[in-house]
């Protein structure tokens, strides 16, 4: 079997470069590799972010050196700065069209593209006038001197941590309250680097943030040097600076929507994570959803690496690779009834995240 060609739209780890410099991976890294427990962030049995970089919660710009890495030691054929403009079924498989004006066939694809360049604009009326918290290469850069985020989630909270440790005074605005949320699956609440960071706010600078849950927005306009700020509950509010979309991502396959089915806005994959309209279409990231559970984390889509390792191989009828230790090291976890049927849904004991609104 020829080994892959990997095409890039930018350059290698780009997505992570283009982080705010004060983002760090919330996911923690540990070289605990040679005891079998891998490092979360690993994207080999036998690399270690943390080793690497020597960091717990490394930012962007680290992590992209560790994936540049990577590709050198394993020599990987990456083309770099080659946009896939258009994927075509064919008889034999794919041909996909991109920005350098060529054309490849392939029997299988595997689409491992990111969401860091699909954030989500337009979710109301107005939303144009909104700065999207990916926009900031800096928390630095920011101008107002009081802010608002609406999303509460990571990457909402994230922005207000940061924004508060510069004297500014944030509102978080979510339609939800996922500061309170206890949940089993640790995509579905905050994760506790973050958790850890609000708390911190709310005990150092309680007078600085404010975090209003249950609360919709229906609309932003600009009326002069104000911001007017509508919600589903019938509140109007005003401010000088425009609110922070901390909207989250759209799903990595939007560009390739069309060659996956869906079902209430979920993408549908066999057991070895391809199409289900399109044998050979396989993907990896965190769009990843198997038996309604997420793989959203790397340490998550990572452990059906080996999945389609090994699926690759069958089809192209290549001899299959001894992937025993990949399985031992978790990334080939083909039993989901772990994923999927967490039992360790405990009583929590821990306090909710007082608000005030």
């Amino acid at each position: 079997m020829d080994p892959p060609l990997i095409l890039e739209a930018n350059t290698v780890g780009s997505s992570f470069s283009r982080w705010p410099k004060e983002m760090r991976l919330i996911t923690p890294s540990f070289h605990g590799n040679p005891f079998l427990q891998t490092d979360l962030n690993a994207i080999t049995p036998d690399t270690s972010p943390a080793d690497f970089a020597g960091r717990e919660h490394l930012s962007g710009e680290e992590y992209a050196a560790y994936l540049r890495t990577a590709v050198d030691h394993f020599g990987l054929d990456v083309c770099e700065n080659e946009k896939v403009l258009e994927v075509l079924p064919t008889e034999e498989g794919f041909a996909i069209r991109s920005s350098q004006d060529r054309t490849l066939r392939t029997q299988t694809l595997i689409w491992a593209a990111g969401e860091f360049s699909l954030p989500r604009r337009e979710v109301f009326p107005g939303s144009e006038l909104c700065p999207h918290t990916s926009d900031f290469r800096s928390w630095d850069d920011y101008e107002g001197e009081g802010a608002t985020v609406i999303g509460g989630y990571e990457s909402g909270i994230d922005a207000a941590y940061n924004l508060v440790r510069r004297g500014k005074k944030v509102i978080v605005i979510s339609s939800g309250e996922p500061w309170s949320v206890d949940h089993p699956d640790p995509s579905e609440s905050l994760s506790p680097f973050t958790r850890e960071r609000l708390e911190e706010l709310l005990r150092d600078f309680p007078e600085r943030l404010v975090l209003w849950g249950h609360t919709t927005i229906t609309s932003v306009s600009k009326l002069a040097d104000r911001f007017i700020i509508e919600t589903e509950e019938g509140e109007v509010f005003d401010y000088p600076s425009a609110p922070l979309l901390a909207t989250g991502f759209h799903s990595a396959l939007e560009p390739i929507r069309h060659l996956f089915a869906w079902e209430g806005g979920v993408p549908q994959f066999t057991e070895d994570d391809e199409s289900t309209l399109h044998p050979g279409l396989y993907y990896s990231g965190p769009s990843l959803v198997q038996r309604s559970s997420k793989f959203c984390f790397i340490y998550k889509f990572r452990a059906r690496f080996g999945v389609i390792a090994r699926s690759l191989v069958q089809r192209l009828e290549d001899r299959e690779p001894d992937l025993e230790d990949d399985r031992k090291r978790g990334f080939l976890v083909d039993d989901l009834e772990c994923c999927t049927n967490c039992e360790c849904a405990l009583e929590s004991e821990e306090e909710p995240v007082e608000t005030a609104r």
